[in-house]
């Protein structure tokens, strides 16, 4: 349960720009790539500082996501409508199929809808709260089913301008992690072959 937490953290956070497009035209199209930078504080309870940790993120529609934590430990997670797959320090140590991880394959199918413009998807799990205008908006979600126990976060705040600025996911416990984005960037160019190599590695 802790492993799945953390994937579906990673897998809220790279999608995150789905949310902040909502029902405009500003929305990822096939063929374009959204790079960026995040800054990840982890909150717990019992502890004074948060636990920080600092990366890059690669988001493509219709291959997925990948998810590059550079400090303080490198690991990189790759999330695919295919499976997911992780690799620490450049050593793969953990890959699985969509079909033995089957909610976060729906979590995956609801959040690449919003990313395409498929709000249905997204609220058919989720109870979304749209404020604000595109200069700058807020989005909140709440699972619609807070018994299940494969979702770990009993709500979800965005805020953000042209794209996420900040994102806060709150656990049961009132653990929280708090994400903040920058240099963020919107490419018509293909992917890179690292990043096409990396998106493979998620395939049966």
């Amino acid at each position: 349960m802790k492993r799945l937490g953390l994937l579906l953290l990673v897998l809220f956070c790279g999608f995150s720009s789905a949310l902040a497009e909502g029902p405009t035209d500003n929305r990822l199209t096939e063929g374009q790539v959204l790079r960026g930078q995040f800054v990840q504080e982890r909150h717990l309870q019992g502890f004074d500082n948060p636990l920080r940790s600092e990366g890059r993120f690669v988001l493509a529609p219709g291959h997925g996501l990948i998810w590059q934590t550079e400090k303080p430990f490198a690991i990189t997670t790759v999330i695919t409508a295919a499976g997911l797959a992780q690799e620490v320090n450049g050593n793969q140590t953990l890959k699985l199929e969509a079909a033995k991880l089957p909610f976060l394959n729906q979590l995956y199918d609801m959040l690449s809808g919003a990313l395409t413009g498929e709000w249905a998807k997204l609220e058919a799990g989720f109870v979304v709260t749209r404020k604000g205008d595109d200069r700058h908006w807020q989005v909140s979600l709440k699972p619609r089913n807070v018994d299940d126990p494969g979702m770990p976060f009993t709500a979800i705040d965005v805020t953000g301008s042209q794209f996420i600025d900040d994102m806060t996911l709150t656990k049961p416990d009132g653990d929280f992690d708090k994400l903040s984005y920058h240099d963020q960037a919107v490419s018509d160019q293909p992917l890179t072959a690292a990043e096409s190599a990396a998106f493979a590695t998620t395939a049966p």
